[in-house]
């Protein structure tokens, strides 16, 4: 259960709270969370190991799943955003850090910097209303401004600002086709007007995990800081023995998680109307010796996608245990929310060990790469005096 303290501030420091508060449109509380969390990440920063070899930022960083995944290769997380107050709960329980809220409200001068962004911002469409407005004022359109309004954005001016060498973005595997197309346009076309060379693949999370679920993962580099000749691949090592469904089952189960009479002849009653119509619409009893469906967010309701068979009884949902098993949470891995949210959190996630595998690429293809040799350029200035300029610090 959340714990209250009570605090007692001088006038001074609330005066400063309220100004602050009032000016951010947030409360008095989220801005002393927002002070303690800061405080917090530079304590813990300040005693992170000299292992780490490269630093990060986890942007729409939910759970934590990306951070996990690349603090498996010697990364130290600098900064990271979550507006879900819920997520932000298991985050700091999990990582002693609360995730800054709502991106939309982030300075990107303020985010320290990075070698590598991480986020899986949300698939949203594009709206082209105004362009033509800001065309005839004479302001530029680009594919950044194309791209306001949509929390892509917020990705775009973060890159813009502190050009990491490198990111990682990942998405739902529909993200190409989203909005016919549209939106993995304005996607790829600002983050190629960015100056960065990107790659895409669609991978699969039953790779690693015993769950069929698809999401595509985006790559980009730096232009601007090494070579033309940039090459990577998504070669991932994969285990040898893929993961079944029965591996990531409790020995135990409470009672609870068994659907009801009622529950169970419902979905019964729901797959066969649409059966006898022809679509495929219905529960799915898991093959325990194979992979579930995709865990979605919606799993909560009636945990229908994913059933659990049980002999000589009605089927039951997965725990929240096994759904972080099921995304390749370790069992260390603390769950201090209701069920109803652990399943929102767990569906909304990332299978960590997919991306640790991406990420180990990733990084690896930083350590190889060359960097540019610096370029200079000679321009002209007043009186035709000739200067040279580093192009590319």
């Amino acid at each position: 259960m959340p714990k209250q303290i009570h605090l007692r501030l001088d006038d001074r420091i609330y005066s400063n709270l309220y100004e602050y508060a009032t000016v951010s449109n947030t409360t008095i509380n989220d801005c002393c969370m927002e002070a303690l969390s800061l405080y917090f990440s530079e304590k813990k920063r300040d005693h992170k190991t000299k292992d780490s070899k490269f630093k990060f930022i986890d942007l729409f960083a939910g759970i934590g799943g990306m951070r996990l995944a690349f603090e498996s290769h010697a990364g130290d997380c600098v900064f990271s955003s979550e507006w879900d107050r819920y997520c932000q709960r298991t985050y700091f329980e999990n990582f002693g850090v609360m995730p800054f809220g709502d991106i939309t409200k982030i300075d990107e001068r303020d985010v320290p910097n990075h070698d590598i962004l991480v986020a899986g911002f949300p698939c949203q469409p594009f709206s082209i209303a105004g362009v033509s407005k800001k065309i005839s004022l004479g302001h530029a359109t680009g594919f950044l401004d194309e791209a306001q309004g949509t929390l892509f954005f917020d990705v775009a001016r973060v890159i813009k600002e502190k050009r990491p060498k490198a990111f990682l973005l990942e998405n739902v595997k529909n993200l190409k086709s989203h909005d016919k197309g549209r939106t993995w346009r304005v996607i790829t076309e600002t983050l190629e007007e960015l100056d960065y060379k990107i790659f895409s693949c669609i991978l699969d999370g039953q790779l690693f995990c015993p769950q069929h679920r698809e999401r595509i993962f985006i790559v980009g580099f730096d232009r601007e800081r090494y070579d033309d000749d940039i090459r990577f691949e998504f070669d991932i090592i994969v285990p040898d023995e893929p993961m079944k469904v029965k591996d990531v089952l409790e020995n135990s189960v409470d009672e609870r998680y068994t659907l009801t009479d009622h529950l169970w002849q419902y979905l019964q009653d729901y797959a066969e109307k649409h059966r006898k119509k022809g679509n495929g619409f219905g529960y799915g009893l898991a093959d325990l010796n194979g992979i579930t469906r995709t865990l979605s967010a919606r799993y909560y309701k009636d945990g229908s996608e994913i059933l659990i068979p049980q002999e000589g009884k009605n089927p039951r949902r997965l725990t929240p245990r096994e759904c972080a098993r099921l995304q390749g949470y370790a069992d260390d891995f603390m769950i201090p929310v209701s069920d109803t949210q652990a399943y929102k959190q767990f569906g909304n996630s990332v299978v960590v060990p997919l991306v640790s595998a991406v990420a180990k690429k990733l990084v690896d293809t930083l350590e190889t790469l060359p960097v540019r040799e610096k370029r200079y350029d000679v321009i002209s200035i007043e009186q035709e005096t000739e200067v040279k300029i580093a192009v590319n610090e």
